[in-house]
């Protein structure tokens, strides 16, 4: 039998470190057609699962009108373009969980 059949297999796994994060794109955005976005409103409207999970906006799509959106983190494409509408970027503290 091969040696790397007979060595144990053992090593480092990065799942206990790993981020969890809900993306939501701007097309997604712009189809709710509401003036303010922040992840309550989000969960409300089906489009993520969990208010507790932090929330990142992608830039895929455009927004037509201004909008105030909230969320954890943003990509440089989507801040730029919710900027170029004349929206507004709010970046939510990101909780701690301990315990």
């Amino acid at each position: 039998m091969p040696l790397q059949r007979r060595i144990p297999k053992r090593g480092f796994s990065n799942a206990r470190f790993r981020r969890e994060l809900q993306i939501v794109n701007l097309e997604t955005i712009a189809a709710l057609k509401i003036k303010k976005v922040d992840p309550v409103i989000l969960k409300e409207q089906g489009v993520i699962k969990h208010t507790d999970v932090p929330v990142k906006v992608l830039g895929d799509g455009e927004l037509s009108s201004a909008v105030e959106v909230a969320a954890h983190k943003f990509s440089r494409a989507a801040r730029e373009k919710v900027e170029k509408s004349g929206g507004k970027v709010v970046v939510l503290p990101r909780r701690v969980v301990t315990g």
